[in-house]
């Protein structure tokens, strides 16, 4: 029986390590070709030992376990660097079928102290990021689209976070990037969605080596490794990867635009935000005195704590 993503080519962004990590050995257990991308280079170990770039880790791990993967460590978050990934699916393989955007940094702190480094590099890696191979990617299945006079397969999942969705105090900038990554998914799904393509968000929750200070109450995760009683971490990156294989590939040609939570054993299908209530003016125009009159009142009777964020996300669970 044929692998659901045989034949396709699929890039992961931020591979070399933890979540893209596991990401890409998923696709290339379902089949797809994998170029991993991570930035970079060969660097030593503890004792001195020359050791290799973490894409070329990944990727060697992929082809011992039978599969094709190529190694690429330029940035994402520099323009022709992500044209350049894309670029080398198309030359190595021939096509590119699948955009896994996961690449991140974090650099917390309060809004109060944040300087502008730390806003301005997670805004990059992350959103830019996210923008710059969607780019390219969109613009290469809108060719073939048209090559082809119709529909071509094209999928994209990119990787926001709870901590958009819940309002992360500490984190303004990666909230913030998250948000914009959602943004950017629905955009491309609705200018894309003509050609074949889909495009869709995760929330994954993972431990990982960029999260292992938000998870240092937790023993450190060992690679996926099953620890005794049989059951993997809730926080294993392997919880997550099997959302993304399955987004990837033809069964999932009816989703698009959607948001996702994900982790241990849990896939929580987030809704499109709502009108709670609407107030219009017995005039032509509002003035201050009459939206005092409404909105007030109507605050007055909601529990203070309530804003837009949805703080209840962090409480899901596998039951």
């Amino acid at each position: 029986m044929a692998q659901p993503l045989e034949g396709r080519t699929a890039i992961v962004t931020g591979a070399g390590r933890g979540l893209g990590r596991a990401e890409a050995l998923e696709l290339a257990r379902l089949g797809a070709r994998v170029v991993v991308n991570d930035f970079g280079q060969p660097g030593r170990d503890g004792s001195g030992t020359a050791s290799a770039a973490p894409a070329e880790e990944a990727a060697e791990e992929i082809r011992a376990a039978g599969g094709q993967a190529v190694a690429h460590t330029g940035d994402v978050a520099d323009h022709q660097q992500a044209g350049a990934l894309v670029q080398l699916a198309i030359d190595t393989y021939g096509q590119l079928d699948i955009l896994v955007n996961n690449a991140g940094i974090l650099r917390d702190r309060m809004v109060f102290s944040m300087t502008e480094d730390e806003w301005d590099s997670v805004i990059r890696v992350h959103l830019k990021g996210h923008f710059n191979t969607t780019h390219f990617a969109a613009a290469y299945w809108r060719a073939r689209s048209k090559e082809a006079g119709g529909p071509v397969f094209g999928r994209i999942v990119n990787t926001s976070s709870e901590a958009f969705l819940a309002g992360s105090a500490g984190q303004p900038n990666y909230a913030a990037a998250k948000g914009g990554i959602v943004g950017l998914t629905t955009s491309t799904a609705l200018a894309l969605a003509k050609y074949g393509v889909t495009a869709n968000a995760i929330c994954p929750r993972a431990r990982t080596r960029m999260t292992e200070d938000v998870f240092a109450a937790v023993p450190a995760y060992q690679g996926g490794e099953v620890p005794e009683g049989g059951r993997l971490d809730p926080l294993a990156p392997e919880h997550v990867a099997p959302l993304v294989g399955y987004l990837a590939s033809p069964a999932a040609a009816g989703i698009n635009g959607q948001l996702l939570v994900v982790h241990g054993g849990m896939v929580a299908v987030a809704e499109r935000p709502r009108i709670a209530a609407k107030f219009d003016t017995a005039k032509d125009v509002f003035s201050y005195e009459e939206l005092d009159g409404l909105l007030t009142p109507y605050y007055a009777g909601r529990p203070a704590h309530e804003t837009f964020a949805a703080p209840e996300v962090l409480g899901l669970k596998h039951d």
